[in-house]
């Protein structure tokens, strides 16, 4: 990310640029920084952007060729092409020896390091991964957000926040917009504030709603799981989520009973330390056998819709009711 800054700081740019991982805030903000230091303001003629599968390589390979007009370069935007995993043998053998008059910016979610086209780029440009923030970078930029607006923030105020919001800093930057937007006329943002304003994610539902069936509190999980059907949630997504987390709770307990820690756990199911500590506290609460009972009842249930033998609210009802029945 810093050669990025020093190349726009600096007028300098590479040819190519690579920038991919699963942040896609800072992947916006960086992709964007580059086409403002890269394209005039109001030249549409040299700016191109092309999205999805079916990127037309060749089509890009013969504008690329096409000298900029009245321009110092002509620039190529590319996102989510997934060429980086298949399909990106002409543009790598192309990136060997580009035009000089172009410069390629591609933004992926996910690529394979083997592949021709990410070696091509690493030779011949620049690339950057943007990964999910750990919890202390969170909170600095939390409160570096709030103190431009002149607001502050306790420790266990932001972390209840950051329970609620997740990781995804898309998703953080407009709830922190509604919460200096709600705490106009305050100086101290309170637990109250956030409680209030923010929305809870929907994993933050299906949580409880486990915790509630590990309490074995039927009213509480039914309701939990209604509260989701007034949210407009498809009972086909819920139902895929609770597998999720009855899997991810499965995989928890395996790797405690071989002796890894929440550091250690955390980046193997893709959270961060103090998420990690949350499903480590609920795995506990089940037995690995009901565990394994709620996964294929999960799938039972999603055969039974598909099949027409149930309909989807029900499946899911239904599920929730079985697995209360199992017990831990």
């Amino acid at each position: 990310m810093q050669r990025i800054q020093d190349d726009i700081k600096q007028n300098n740019f590479q040819p190519v640029y690579l920038l991919y991982g699963e942040e896609r805030y800072l992947k916006k903000q960086y992709t964007d920084r580059l086409r403002k230091a890269l394209c005039p303001e109001g030249d549409q003629m040299n700016s191109h952007f092309y999205s999805g599968k079916d990127t037309p390589v060749n089509e890009i390979i013969d504008l690329a060729e096409t000298m900029p007009f009245l321009a110092e370069r002509r620039v190529i935007f590319i996102s989510d092409s997934g060429l980086f995993k298949s399909g990106g043998e002409k543009m790598a053998e192309y990136l060997t020896a580009p035009s000089e008059t172009t410069c390629f910016v591609f933004t992926e979610s996910d690529v394979d390091k083997r592949s021709k086209l990410y070696k091509a780029v690493q030779a011949k440009g620049y690339v950057t991964e943007f990964t999910v923030q750990d919890e202390q970078t969170l909170k600095r930029w939390i409160a570096g957000t709030l103190g431009k607006e002149g607001k502050k923030i306790t420790e266990n105020t932001v972390q209840l926040f950051l329970q609620k919001t997740g990781t995804d800093m898309e998703n953080i930057q407009m709830e922190l917009e509604k919460l200096i937007c709600y705490c106009m006329d305050k100086e101290i943002v309170t637990s109250e504030d956030v409680e209030t304003i923010c929305t809870n994610r929907i994993t933050n539902h299906i949580f409880d709603m486990i915790n509630a069936i590990a309490d074995g509190k039927t009213k509480q999980a039914l309701q939990l799981y209604y509260d989701l059907l007034a949210l407009k949630e498809p009972p086909m997504r819920i139902l895929f989520l609770i597998a999720r987390q009855c899997n991810l709770l499965l995989q928890v307990k395996e790797m405690r009973s071989r002796g890894y820690d929440n550091k250690a756990i955390a980046p193997k199911i893709g959270v961060p330390p103090f998420i990690a500590g949350k499903y480590v506290t609920q795995a506990g609460r089940f037995k690995t056998s009901v565990l394994r009972a709620a996964v294929e009842q999960c799938v039972e249930a999603e055969a039974a819709v598909k099949s027409g033998r149930m309909n989807d609210m029900m499946s899911v009802e239904v599920l929730i009711l079985s697995v209360l029945k199992d017990g831990k």
